[in-house]
């Protein structure tokens, strides 16, 4: 049995940027835009899932919960990411949908049961057991796009994600801080003030 590591909020959110940065380099950004297109509009109007099935979104909701869960700050449950996970496997990464399926078939036969029925310990076990492999980085990656994505695309309801963070957003890249010529534009503005 592997020895386990701690997992804290800070250290995931730190790693979440290489492995995020790796799968989002193979879909490419238009891609990622439009799955989270997508996934807010089934959000927004409460539609049922487009490839999901009920146990399977409620097992892979339950995953995203324990990878990011709700704790003195909302999770992934709040965010919404199950709602990216679908529009993702309808769309954009459709090929990674027999992966998903197969990996989650495989979890769930070691539960004898679903995944989502276990107790939070039981999930964070299997979980831990399955994180060096293809399964969860999947899972794991989606969670951090539904998560952290544009809120009027899908995910990060109410900016639950950036708000974690402490990331301001909510304005266009033309402001500061994107740039040391923004930044000393600013500086000249208060000193001009």
């Amino acid at each position: 049995m592997q020895k386990s590591i701690p997992w804290s909020r800070r250290r995931f959110l730190t790693s979440a940027g290489a492995a995020s940065g790796t799968v989002l380099l193979n879909l490419g950004p238009g891609s990622v835009a439009a799955i989270a297109e997508a996934a807010h509009a089934a959000k927004s109007t409460q539609a049922g899932f487009t490839v999901l099935g009920a146990a399977e979104a409620r097992d892979f909701e339950a995953m995203a919960a324990r990878i990011i869960p709700t704790t003195d700050t909302p999770g992934a449950t709040e965010a919404g990411v199950i709602h990216f996970f679908d529009q993702a496997f309808a769309s954009e990464m459709a090929d990674a949908l027999p992966v998903a399926r197969d990996g989650l078939a495989r979890l769930n036969a070691d539960t004898a049961g679903r995944f989502a029925a276990l107790a939070p310990a039981a999930q964070d076990d299997l979980l831990r057991a399955i994180e060096d492999g293809p399964f969860f980085e999947l899972v794991w990656t989606m969670t951090i796009y539904g998560f952290f994505a544009l809120a009027k695309y899908g995910g990060n309801q109410d900016n639950i994600g950036w708000n974690l963070v402490g990331f301001e957003g909510h304005h266009g890249p033309w402001l500061y801080p994107f740039g040391y010529y923004d930044a000393e534009a600013a500086a000249e503005a208060r000193d001009e003030a």
